[in-house]
């Protein structure tokens, strides 16, 4: 059983955009499933992810609209994995241990808020955060990720 899931966050967009279509074509094509750990900002991305095999929560730039369309975290089974998807809150600084106490017994945590991309292990429980595909970055380039289910979990990070 390999499943391969696509991974967005903080898009930050009014609209869908070009852009956009050439990342989810280009990077995210071959995967069952999209995951996006929110600040999509506008209710009309929602929509364009929502016409794929798509789970999401809301971050803290969204609309209303999207605040009220979907949770502000989410635990997802894929075969015998554990996903907890949340966007996060608060500085950079110190996310990853404040939104680890907001899920028990997962294998993987998907974040965002961070703008900044990461995926490693720590206490046994991967942590990816694809970092932005469309919004601003500190390092100045974006990014989505894939994650793969098989034996084991496997995170990779993919430059746009």
């Amino acid at each position: 059983m390999l499943k391969k899931i696509g991974v967005l966050s903080d898009t930050h967009l009014s609209r869908v955009t070009k852009d956009l279509r050439d990342i989810v074509d280009r990077h995210l094509s071959g995967v069952e499933m999209i995951l996006h750990a929110g600040d999509y900002v506008s209710a009309e991305l929602v929509h364009f992810f929502k016409r794929r095999n798509f789970r999401g929560v809301h971050g803290n730039m969204d609309a209303l609209e999207v605040k009220g369309s979907l949770p502000e975290k989410e635990t997802i089974q894929v075969g015998p994995w554990k996903i907890g998807l949340i966007h996060g809150w608060g500085p950079s600084e110190g996310i990853e241990d404040r939104i680890r106490l907001e899920f028990s017994d997962v294998d993987v945590i998907v974040y965002g808020h961070a703008h900044r991309s990461a995926n490693h292990t720590k206490d046994g429980i991967l942590l990816f955060n694809p970092g932005t595909a469309t919004g601003y970055t500190p390092s100045g380039i974006n990014s989505v990720g894939v994650l793969e289910f098989g034996e084991k979990i496997k995170g990779e990070i993919i430059e746009i």
